[in-house]
């Protein structure tokens, strides 16, 4: 048996994994096609590369299926209930940086802060007889953002892609979503709230706490821990 490390397949994740971990005297490689998953490790024994989505690896981690996992922390928290229980934090790699924030059209000149956005949603409802919708793809985190913050009267809308339309859209009223640099969110006249700031995410490796090792990967995972100088 080998310890798996699962990876991002595609894109400036992937590539900015294989540098730090290269860095490192790691060297991981993609095999094959751009369609083929697989993947090499060089620099150490008893350790095999999992190209997957870095949205699959919070659940492969957690059911055991990896034994390690590089994806964002907004990942790891959105998916997973409890996610302390589940995976360990190793070290965070320092890119994959992005803010998950609350932002409103800029015209609510009135609106600048979470207990203004609680008054415009209590006024919102009495006045539509609805709801404020709020799109967004992380519902778990904005819920327990909101409710630790005492806005109720709110309705979150899925939205899997170009969430920043959704208001000129008329979709939604606000968003809740990840941004690096807020360019998408001005360019859709939209204006982050003063303590809209939900949570700061980056790429990080983890290790999952259900994953069963015997005593040989077990001492590979302590070699690669060594090798990485992760605890």
């Amino acid at each position: 048996m080998s310890i798996k490390l699962g990876v991002p397949s595609k894109g400036r994740l992937m590539e900015k994994t294989f540098d730090w971990f290269g860095a490192r005297g790691v060297t991981l490689a993609r095999t094959g096609s751009e369609r083929e998953y697989s993947g090499a490790v060089e620099g150490i024994e008893g350790v095999e590369l999992v190209l997957l989505s870095a949205g699959e690896i919070p659940r492969e981690l957690a059911a055991g299926r990896i034994h390690l996992g590089v994806t964002g922390t907004d990942l790891i928290r959105e998916k997973l209930a409890g996610w302390e229980m589940q995976v360990e934090e190793l070290a965070p790699l320092g890119f994959g940086h992005a803010d998950l924030i609350i932002a409103v059209p800029n015209g609510w000149v009135d609106v600048n802060c979470i207990d203004d956005l609680d008054a415009a949603a209590a006024q919102f409802r009495a006045n539509h007889g609805f709801r404020l919708r709020i799109a967004t793809k992380y519902h778990r985190l904005v819920r327990e953002f909101l409710r630790d913050n005492g806005v109720a009267d709110y309705q979150l809308v899925d939205s899997q892609g170009a969430t920043e339309g959704t208001v000129r859209n008329e979709t939604a009223e606000a968003v809740a979503d990840i941004t690096s640099t807020g360019e998408t969110i001005r360019a859709n006249h939209l204006k982050l709230l003063d303590d809209g700031l939900m949570l700061k995410s980056q790429a990080t490796l983890f290790r999952s706490r259900m994953a069963e090792v015997d005593e040989t990967e077990r001492a590979t995972l302590k070699t690669l821990a060594a090798k990485l100088k992760v605890d």
